[in-house]
C-alpha cells in the first residue's frame, strides 16, 4: 500500500525539484554489487515449521541465505554558490530474500535499506547556519556494533545487527540547521518525520522463513508459537469441547449449554487426572499424573472401550484431531504449539504435561476453567451464528501528516582535549510495541473483560454473571483456597446493537432462562495492534585522547535516558486462566543506557577497542508470585517485565534483566603495500551467554573493482539475543564495481 507523503516531505521534494531547471552541471559516480551469503551450519531459524515433530524446513550448510544484486547511483550539482544539491538513487533486487505475499522482502520496500530512494537533500550555506533539507541520514552515536545516541533516523533489523549501520540506518526526510558557536562549540536543530524501525515477522503475515526473526516478534505473529496464529486454534479446540459437552462426551451427560456451566473444571483438572474411554463418551477415573495404560496414539477415536488415558494425551488428541473426524476444521493437527509434543517427520510420538515449566499454550493456562473456553468458543455447528474466536492485525500509527520528531545537540571542544556533547529529543519510539485488546467481530467495538469467581471449587453449574467479581490484581489466587476464575467478554457501548451482552458459543447470562436455547448471537475478535509511543530521549557523549602513553588512546562514552518506553510486561497469573489481554500488555518503563569504551592503537596502525556496555531499566517489574493448578502442582505466576528480544512460549515467556550488559571487542587494521586493503573484526558477548562474532575482509583489486569478504557466527544460549540466531549463522562474498 502506497504511504502518502507527509508535509515535510512534500516540502522538501518541491525546495529540491524547483531549482532543477538552473542546474548546469551535474556530477554522477556510483557502483554496481553482488552479495552472496550461505548457511555455515543445519538448523531450523526462529518461525520455521514446528520443530520438534517436523524438519521439513531445516536450513542446510551451504544453502543460500541471501543473492543480493544492487546498483546505487550518487548525484551532486550546484543550484547557486550556497545551494549544492545531493541524491543517492538505490536499485537492488535479492533473489533469495522470502516473498510470501506479505511484506516484501526480495526488492524494494519504502523506508528501509532497499529504499529506492536512499537520499535527496540540499545543502544551503546562510550566513554562520548550514542547513540540510531533505531525505538525509543524521548520526549522533559511534558506538561500535551497537546503537546507543543514533536514535534521529530508524533501523532496519532485517539482517538484525551484521549489516554495517550506513546501510541499514533509514533515511528519512527532514530538516538539519547548524552553527559553530565561537571557535570550539557546535549546536544543531533538527525537525524529522516519524518512521519506525523495520523487524522481521512485525506483521500480520510472520514472515515465516525469514532467517532473522526475533523470538519475541515470533510470540505475536509467528506460524507455530504466535499468539496471533495460536489463539484461532485454541478457540477451536474449545468449540470442539463445547460441541462434545453439548453431544454427552463428557460424562455421558448432555450438557445444552455446552461448556458454559464447567466453571469449576479447569485446563490441569482435565488434563491433570485420568479418564475412562467408553464408546460415545469419556468419564473421570483415577490414573496417577504422569502414567498412561495406553501407550499408542491416538487415546480416545481408537481406544478400545474401558481403556484409561491420562487426560493430558486425551487433551492433545481432541486438540489436534478434533472430535468430528476426519478433516476436521476445528482441529490443529500439530499446526501450533498448543501441547508440547516430541516426535519426528510430524508424527508426535511423546506427550508432555510439565505446568510447572510450561513450553506450551495450555500448559500456560492450567488454570483456564473450561467456561473460559465458552468465551473462545463458536457455535455455528450447533445452528449458531459464528464461528471460533478470530484474530486480526492492525497498524495505529500516529498521523504522519501532523507530527513530527524534533531534537537538538549540543557539542564542544575544551582547550584540555576533552569533547562533549549534550542532546535531545523529542520523538515517537522507533521501537513498535503491540497491545493485545477484544473487540466485537463485526461491530469492532472494544470488548470489556469480566473476572467472576463459580461459587463451589469443583464442579459447575454457578451462574457466572451473578458470581463474585474478582479484580485482576486478585486473580487467580491460590487455588487450593479459592474457587477457579472464569473470563468473559461483555459490550458495554451503550451504541452499540450487542450492549449489556456476553460473548461465546453460549451467552452465560442466558442460562435457565426460559425460552431461550442459551446460543450467544456474538462472536468475539482478539486484536494485534502495533502503534508507536511519545518519549523524551536525553543524551550525552565523550571523547578524550590520553596524552603522554605509549600507544594512541581514546576514552569515550555514551549515555541516553528513554522516558516512557513501552516494554512488554507478562502476567503469568492472569495468563494461567486464559485472560490474554490482562496477561500480555506494554508499560510505561523509563530506560538508561551507557556504553563506556577504551581505544588504543598498535603495532603503528591495529585499532583495538573494547566497550562495556548496560541496559538498566528504572521501572523493571518483578512480582514474584507462586500459584497451584487444580490438582496441587505448583507454578510460577509472577508478573515481570519480558525479554522482548528472546522471550517465547517455548522458554516460559523469558524474564528481561533488570540491568542487562554486554561487552565488546573491536579490532581493524589496514593491510597491503599502501594500506589499501582492511580488516575488521568485531565480538560481543552478552550477560546470559549469546555470542556474535563478525569479520570482514575488504581487497581493493583496482581502483574500481573491490572485493568483499565476512563471515557472522551466532553462538550460545538459544535463549538470548545473539544466540537465538545460531542456526542463521552465514558466510558472506561480495564484489564491487565502481562507475563514474
Amino acid at each position: 500500500m502506497a504511504m502518502k507523503p507527509s508535509p515535510l516531505a512534500l516540502a522538501v521534494a518541491l525546495g529540491i525539484a524547483l531549482p532543477g531547471a538552473a542546474v548546469a552541471e551535474i556530477s554522477t559516480f556510483g557502483f554496481i554489487k553482488n552479495e552472496t551469503s550461505i548457511f555455515v551450519q543445519d538448523g531450523q531459524p526462529t518461525g520455521s515449521a514446528r520443530s520438534a515433530i517436523d524438519d521439513s524446513d531445516t536450513r542446510k550448510a551451504g544453502e543460500a541465505l541471501k543473492f543480493e544484486n544492487s546498483a546505487r547511483l550518487f548525484l551532486n550539482g550546484d543550484v547557486t554558490d550556497d545551494i549544492v544539491w545531493h541524491g543517492d538513487i538505490n536499485i537492488i533486487y535479492d533473489s533469495k530474500a522470502i516473498d510470501d505475499g506479505g511484506v516484501e522482502y526480495e526488492g524494494h520496500r519504502l523506508y528501509s535499506q532497499h529504499d529506492w530512494l536512499r537520499e535527496l537533500y540540499l545543502d544551503i550555506y546562510a550566513g554562520d547556519w548550514d542547513v540540510r533539507v531533505g531525505k538525509q541520514q543524521i548520526v549522533w552515536g559511534t558506538a561500535d556494533g551497537i546503537k546507543l545516541l543514533d536514535i534521529v533516523n530508524p533501523t532496519d533489523f532485517r539482517e538484525v545487527v551484521q549489516n554495517q549501520f550506513e546501510d541499514s540506518r533509514i533515511p528519512i526526510w527532514m530538516v538539519k540547521a547548524e552553527r559553530n558557536v565561537g571557535d570550539a562549540s557546535n549546536i544543531q536543530f533538527i525537525v524529522s518525520q516519524v518512521e519506525e524501525n523495520k523487524f522481521a515477522g512485525l506483521n500480520g503475515d510472520g514472515d515465516a522463513g525469514h532467517p532473522f526473526i526475533f523470538k519475541g516478534v515470533d510470540t505475536i505473529t509467528g506460524q507455530v508459537n504466535g499468539f496471533l496464529n495460536i489463539a484461532p486454534n485454541l478457540a477451536g479446540v474449545a468449540t470442539s469441547f463445547t460441541s462434545g459437552a453439548f453431544g454427552g462426551l463428557i460424562g455421558g451427560a448432555a450438557s445444552p449449554l455446552g461448556l458454559a456451566p464447567f466453571t469449576g473444571t479447569t485446563v490441569d483438572g482435565f488434563a491433570g487426572q485420568g479418564w475412562t474411554v467408553n464408546a460415545g463418551f469419556i468419564t473421570p477415573t483415577f490414573v496417577p499424573n504422569g502414567t498412561d495404560s495406553d501407550t499408542a496414539s491416538p487415546c480416545f477415536t481408537s481406544t478400545p472401550p474401558g481403556s484409561t488415558c491420562t487426560g493430558f494425551r486425551l487433551l492433545d488428541n481432541i486438540a489436534q484431531g478434533g472430535v468430528l473426524g476426519p478433516n476436521d476444521p476445528n482441529a490443529n493437527n500439530s499446526q501450533t504449539n498448543l501441547m508440547t509434543e516430541e516426535g519426528e517427520g510430524g508424527v508426535p510420538s511423546t506427550v508432555i504435561w510439565r505446568p510447572g515449566d510450561p513450553r506450551s499454550a495450555f500448559e500456560h493456562m492450567p488454570n483456564a476453567t473450561f467456561a473460559t473456553f465458552n468465551t473462545f468458543a463458536g457455535n455455528s455447528g450447533l445452528g449458531g451464528p459464528h464461528g471460533p474466536v478470530e484474530t486480526s492485525y492492525v497498524r495505529d500509527y500516529p498521523d504522519k501528516q501532523e507530527n513530527a520528531n524534533a531534537g537538538l545537540r549540543f557539542r564542544q571542544r575544551l582547550p584540555n582535549g576533552f569533547n562533549y556533547s549534550l542532546n535531545y529529543f523529542y520523538h515517537y519510539d522507533a521501537n513498535p510495541s503491540v497491545d493485545i485488546s477484544w473487540h466485537d467481530a463485526k461491530t469492532k467495538t472494544k470488548l470489556v473483560t469480566e473476572l467472576r469467581k463459580a461459587d463451589t471449587n469443583l464442579g459447575g453449574g454457578a451462574v457466572l454473571p451473578d458470581g463474585d467479581p474478582v479484580l485482576r490484581s486478585q486473580a487467580p489466587r491460590d487455588l487450593t483456597t479459592e474457587a477457579p476464575v472464569t473470563v468473559l467478554l461483555k459490550n458495554l457501548n451503550p451504541n452499540d446493537p450487542n450492549f449489556n451482552t456476553y460473548y461465546g458459543a453460549f451467552n452465560p447470562d442466558l442460562m435457565g432462562k426460559l425460552g431461550s436455547n442459551g446460543l450467544s448471537p456474538n462472536g468475539a475478535e482478539l486484536r494485534f495492534t502495533e502503534s508507536l509511543n511519545r518519549i523524551h530521549s536525553f543524551g550525552a557523549s565523550f571523547d578524550y585522547g590520553v596524552s603522554g602513553w605509549k600507544f594512541p588512546t581514546v576514552i569515550r562514552g555514551e549515555f541516553l535516558y528513554d522516558k516512557d518506553t513501552l516494554q512488554p510486561v507478562v502476567d503469568k497469573r492472569l495468563l494461567s486462566i486464559g485472560d490474554l489481554e490482562g496477561a500480555l500488555q506494554p508499560e510505561e518503563q523509563d530506560i538508561f543506557k551507557y556504553v563506556i569504551g577504551v581505544d588504543v592503537t598498535v603495532f603503528t596502525n591495529l585499532l583495538v577497542s573494547g566497550q562495556f556496555i548496560q541496559f538498566r531499566n528504572l521501572d523493571f517489574e518483578d512480582k514474584k508470585r507462586t500459584c497451584f493448578t487444580q490438582t496441587g502442582a505448583q507454578f510460577d505466576c509472577s508478573k515481570y517485565t519480558a525479554d522482548f528480544a528472546s522471550m517465547s512460549l517455548e522458554n516460559s515467556l523469558k524474564k528481561d534483566n533488570k540491568n542487562q550488559e554486554f561487552y565488546s571487542l573491536f579490532l581493524s587494521k589496514p593491510f597491503g603495500p599502501s594500506d589499501e586493503h582492511r580488516w575488521n573484526n568485531i565480538f560481543i558477548y552478552e550477560e546470559d551467554g549469546g555470542k556474535w562474532n563478525r569479520l570482514d575482509v575488504q581487497y581493493q583489486f583496482s581502483d574500481f573493482l573491490i572485493g568483499t569478504a565476512e563471515w557472522n557466527h551466532y553462538w550460545g544460549d538459544e535463549d538470548t539475543q545473539f544466540g537465538q540466531f545460531k542456526d542463521s549463522s552465514s558466510l558472506q562474498v561480495g564484489l564491487r564495481y565502481i562507475f563514474e
